[in-house]
């Protein structure tokens, strides 16, 4: 049995049963668990009373993809339309047409930096989306590229089937026979290979309705996976309630959710997934209704959405920063969104907490106030990560 005692830290356990309650303590790691947590002194190593948090979790992104979309915002910002680029094959596109070309080791290794900015801030947890390739065997590729990312780093991946994200030219008005051949196809096939953790759509009125992303819900249900989806983004289009009523795991974006949205979540113990970085880089105004997310009792978290086009954004630290000054989080629900709640939103029930039984996921960080994650922009104060009771 390996064993290591931290002690002199200022702990942060994000449980519910602790609440806001921060505390000098020690933490005992047994075999990559926490083995107990309790306050006062202990014989071991002494962290000079830095801040003890779980390590963060982003549980919303689409590291995996191939090219660039710089210069389509460059373009946005010399006063190009979003029809004038995508008409000049840009848009989502484009990245379809890099990824499709890319192989798996270009995949990856275009991923790994993104990745190392994510694990440098204390992510230990990384959700990553396939959804960029929209046809059978280049999804599979991006998911198979995404699970080699935790071969090579210290960090736990959990994959999302999201091939229903956008209609691919090839099926171009004939959206239910992309739905059986590709999506629903596809996915049977990357759960026979083990590549899917769960299963994502896009709930758009540019994208699926509700009625075709039940479709594909009835068969993650039928292969025993969890769902999610990217819901009320840009207007309101029943995501949300689908979400509940198949108690699932997450409605992400949901902007336009309504106050009967959140109390639907918060029954079904759905977490509402927040991405100001999206919000932030497409100029949104509508503000996802946070009131009403807090009188629900729905829980809150927050996560990158990485992605080339619209949240081109590699901080968690920042994207809490964004959570606050955005959407009026306060910091302590800042911290519990990109940790327990991130965890659920993922189906994880062994991390986000300090807690016995929890994985050792350790963020240590050169401060004493937990405000300071939050308060801070573009300041990284990490001092170390630990991934399964080891430091890396």
């Amino acid at each position: 049995m390996t064993q290591i005692t931290l002690t002199n830290a200022t702990l942060v356990p994000c449980t519910e049963e602790t609440g806001n309650r921060v505390f000098n303590g020690w933490i005992r790691i047994e075999d990559g668990r926490i083995a107990a947590i309790g306050e006062g002194a202990a014989e071991g190593e002494d962290l000079g009373g830095r801040l003890v948090t779980p390590a963060l979790i982003d549980c919303h992104t689409h590291l995996v993809h191939g090219g660039s979309r710089a210069r389509e915002f460059e373009k946005r910002l010399e006063g190009a339309s979003y029809e004038e680029i995508a008409k000049s094959g840009g848009g989502i596109l484009s990245t379809v047409n890099a990824t499709r070309a890319a192989s798996e080791d270009d995949l990856v290794a275009s991923a790994l930096p993104r990745l190392d900015a994510l694990l440098s801030e204390g992510v230990a947890v990384v959700e990553v989306k396939s959804g960029y390739g929209l046809a059978v065997e280049d999804e599979i590729k991006m998911l198979r590229a995404a699970r080699r990312l935790a071969e090579l780093r210290a960090v736990r991946i959990v994959t999302t089937w999201l091939a229903a994200h956008a209609l691919p030219p090839e099926y171009a008005g004939r959206a239910e026979a992309y739905l059986d051949e590709v999506v629903i196809a596809g996915l049977r096939a990357a759960h026979a290979a083990g590549l899917v953790d769960a299963v994502d759509g896009f709930c758009e009125s540019i994208a699926f309705s509700a009625a075709q992303m039940a479709r594909v819900f009835d068969v993650a249900q039928e292969l025993g996976l969890p769902v999610k989806l990217h819901a009320e983004q840009l207007s309101h289009q029943g995501g949300a309630q689908l979400v509940a009523a198949r108690k699932g795991l997450s409605a992400d974006h949901i902007e336009y959710a309504t106050v009967a949205d959140a109390e639907a979540l918060a029954a079904a113990g759905s977490i509402a997934v927040l991405l100001p970085g999206a919000f932030y880089t497409l100029r949104e105004t509508q503000l996802p209704p946070i009131a009403a997310f807090r009188a629900a009792g729905c829980a809150m978290a927050l996560a990158t959405d990485c992605n080339p086009g619209t949240s081109p954004l590699t901080s968690l630290l920042l994207t809490m920063n964004m959570g606050a000054t955005l959407f009026r989080l306060t910091p302590t629900e800042c911290l519990n969104a990109v940790t327990r709640n991130a965890a659920q939103a993922l189906g994880l029930g062994d991390c986000g907490r300090l807690a016995p039984g929890m994985r050792a996921d350790l963020a240590v960080w050169e401060v004493t106030d937990p405000a300071e994650l939050t308060y801070r922009i573009g300041f990284n104060p990490l001092h170390s990560r630990y991934f399964g009771g080891r430091k890396c």
